[in-house]
Parts: structure tokens; sequence; C-alpha cells
């Protein structure tokens, strides 16, 4: 199980949550077994999110490996302009 930290609208939208656990390998999987356990969560993840993975930032890296002691945080996608 790969413990999650979610931040902002993303532990809003199921309940407050800041922490989560999730089966995954990949971080296609954690994002997908999210979306299947909270569907509070799907219209967010579809519209993008950002995941940091010990330490570095991942959007759209869906077969970047996650360790069971990865520290794993999502939050609203960071986006610069």
């Amino acid at each position: 199980m790969v413990q999650v930290r979610l931040w902002g609208s993303l532990a809003s939208a199921i309940g407050d949550q800041t922490e989560v656990e999730i089966e995954a390998g990949t971080l296609g999987e954690l994002l997908e077994g999210l979306a299947e356990r909270y569907p509070a969560l799907r219209p967010q993840l579809d519209r993008g999110v950002s995941v940091a993975i010990d330490g570095l930032l991942y959007n759209d890296s869906w077969f970047t490996p996650i360790k069971e002691d990865s520290e794993v945080v999502l939050l609203a996608r960071l986006e610069g302009g």
C-alpha cells in the first residue's frame, strides 16, 4: 500500500481526508485506484493533477514506479502563465 497525502481541493473532495492508502505500483495505477475508491475525485483527476513522488514532480508520467515507502503528495495541477 502506498500512503498518499492530498492537498487543498483534493482533500476537500473526499471529506477533508488528507491521507489515504492505495495499492499501486505506478503513477497510473495510483490515480486509477483513487478514482475508483473516491469517485468525487474523478473530475479533478480528469482535469489533471500534479504528483510529487519522493520530492520530484510528475504530471503525465503514468508508468513512473512508486515504491511502498515512497513519499507521495497529490495536489491540483500547478500551471504557470
